[in-house]
């Protein structure tokens, strides 16, 4: 039974974790320049007129709306190996499954968005409708979500094995 801690909890691989540190820490020493930019629009002139100044603080609050995301999606990542191979759907297990109705098996990877770009897989969310429909689930099980468009669907869950990437 999940809690609603573990809700918050991202799992991601330990490149995934260096590469969005090294981002977040670009960011804040981004921050001087971007006060900067900012600054020296201002001295352009009127600020109602002022597109430079303007397209600044839109990237400013672009910047920082990022580095927030990042420090939350940071301090509550789990790092490291994903669980343990027990057959069991959840965060950091490639999953196979089968739609009802269908023939072929697709494959994806329980995790975060954030880790797709290193992933080399298809990434579903944990908190997606289908992520959360099958984390928890034994192999062969059969589970259903409802789509966003308000649809009912099943699906087979085929097997669950460790991400190894």
């Amino acid at each position: 039974m999940s809690t609603p801690d573990d809700a918050a909890v991202t799992w991601l691989t330990q490149d995934a974790f260096d590469r969005l540190s090294r981002e977040l820490e670009s960011l804040i020493a981004n921050r001087p320049a971007m006060a900067q930019e900012i600054n020296d629009r201002r001295e352009e002139g009127d600020l109602k007129e002022n597109g430079g100044y303007h397209a600044a603080r839109e990237e400013q609050g672009k910047q920082e709306g990022r580095i927030a995301q990042l420090q939350t999606l940071l301090r509550s990542a789990k790092v490291g190996e994903a669980p343990a191979s027990d057959g069991v759907a959840g965060p950091g297990m490639v999953v196979e499954v089968r739609f009802d109705g269908d023939d072929e098996v697709e494959s994806f990877l329980i995790g975060s968005r954030e880790e797709a770009e290193t992933a080399g897989i298809e990434v579903y969310s944990a908190a997606s409708p289908l992520g959360k429909a099958l984390t928890g689930a034994s192999e062969g099980a059969t589970v259903e979500y409802e789509t966003p468009t308000g649809k009912t669907l099943k699906v087979t869950l085929v097997s669950a094995k460790p991400f190894a990437g």
